[in-house]
């Protein structure tokens, strides 16, 4: 139970820092982009106010006709294009920056490049006293522009995240009910050895009194029968070992103990095929499964109705099915009943068919399933176990 603890302290560790990590890169992301588009403006202004400048002033300072053309190559990733009045293109030093040569020299390529901007930003009016104002055109750098798709990467990781979120959780409490089941089976089997033990002493001390007592024999079977259930819930839980043996006589020993022991108001019938059907199983475990599901066809009966029990192959696959007359189920209720905890019966604790369930899907590597039911006329449970003797 300790390393089942720290299983789950680690899946949660995971996900608890997956979710920062999610989190943290969403409001980095954010903040970068806002960052770059903020530094990005203020060049523009920059740029905007050298322009201005150089134009205004008619003898600038040595130190700033210095200054201006540094201003000018600081810039090496915005693309920026200066007008006249008539935005008509200034292709002067300064005036056109980071715009691709083939684009600079091809003119309707240029007024294309133009209109682009215009839709992306309002162009800067640089205004003259003399009325030969200018304009500058500008757009996002190759980065900002590339970083722009990135809110469509966030939700589409955001997305991948919630449906590894919803996976995560709901295996979290598929494990959580797993422990909980198989705590609760080893808790009984607990239970059941301690009285059992007495019981297997006074039966010795009866024995020695009247040797042969059929109530004795009888009690004995069904002593026997105690110790196969304590051993199924022991098993429950742990790594079973699976063995080759013939599942016909698997089946059809279980079948002749429960023969004797259901209402013989139920036609029960057992087909087998001629041929051995050798596959590896844990006998104790399927026949456990085999008792749950008769059991739960016999009270789906009421104890009176038809049961029969077929073995067979087809293809790669072994079945078991299991057709009773019984009251059937609807949707709903074949879609619940091998989740734990969900039983039909008033007194039913929903344990039988969902351990059953974990002993063919987890143990057994097969499958468990409703095949056919209808209400009012009865269901077809099926065991699906592959058989793997040719491979």
């Amino acid at each position: 139970m300790k390393i089942a603890l720290l299983s789950r302290i680690n899946r949660w560790f995971v996900f608890v820092m997956l979710t920062v990590v999610t989190i943290a890169v969403i409001i980095s992301t954010v903040f970068f982009i806002n960052y770059l588009r903020k530094e990005e403006i203020k060049r523009i202004n920059l740029i905007f106010k050298a322009i201005k400048i150089q134009q205004e002033v008619e003898s600038p300072d040595p130190a700033i006709l210095e200054l201006l053309p540094e201003i000018y190559s600081s810039n090496s990733t915005i693309p920026i294009v200066v007008t006249d009045k008539n935005h008509q293109p200034i292709l002067e030093y300064g005036y056109s920056m980071n715009i691709a040569e083939e684009i600079a020299n091809d003119p309707v390529a240029l007024k294309q490049l133009i209109q682009r901007m215009s839709s992306s930003y309002e162009p800067l009016e640089i205004k003259f006293p003399d009325g030969n104002n200018q304009f500058i055109y500008y757009d996002n750098s190759r980065l900002l522009n590339n970083l722009r798709y990135s809110p469509y990467l966030l939700g589409l990781f955001i997305f991948s995240y919630l449906l590894f979120s919803f996976w995560f959780l709901r295996t979290i409490k598929k494990t959580d009910a797993g422990f909980l089941w198989a705590g609760l089976a080893k808790e009984t089997a607990h239970q059941i050895g301690t009285p059992l033990s007495s019981m297997i002493g006074w039966i010795e001390i009866m024995r020695m009194e009247n040797p042969y007592s059929e109530g004795i024999s009888e009690i004995e079977k069904d002593v026997e029968r105690l110790k196969t259930i304590s051993e199924r819930f022991s098993k429950i839980g742990s790594v079973p070992e699976l063995n080759d043996m013939n599942l016909s006589e698997t089946v059809q020993q279980n079948f002749d103990y429960l023969k004797t022991r259901i209402s013989t108001k139920v036609a029960f019938t057992l087909q087998l095929p001629e041929e051995e059907m050798l596959i590896s199983h844990n006998r104790i475990l399927i026949s456990w499964v085999i008792e749950n599901v008769v059991k739960n066809a016999v009270d789906a009966m009421k104890g009176e109705g038809e049961l029969n029990i077929h073995l067979y192959r087809k293809g790669k696959n072994i079945y078991i099915d299991f057709k009773d007359t019984g009251c059937g189920m609807t949707k709903r209720q074949a879609a619940n009943v091998f989740k734990p905890g969900y039983s039909t019966k008033k007194r039913g604790w929903g344990l039988g068919l969902s351990l059953a369930k974990r002993v063919v899907n987890e143990y057994h590597d097969g499958d468990i399933k409703i095949a056919q039911t209808e209400t009012g006329k009865g269901s077809v449970f099926r065991i699906v176990l592959k058989d793997r003797s040719d491979s």
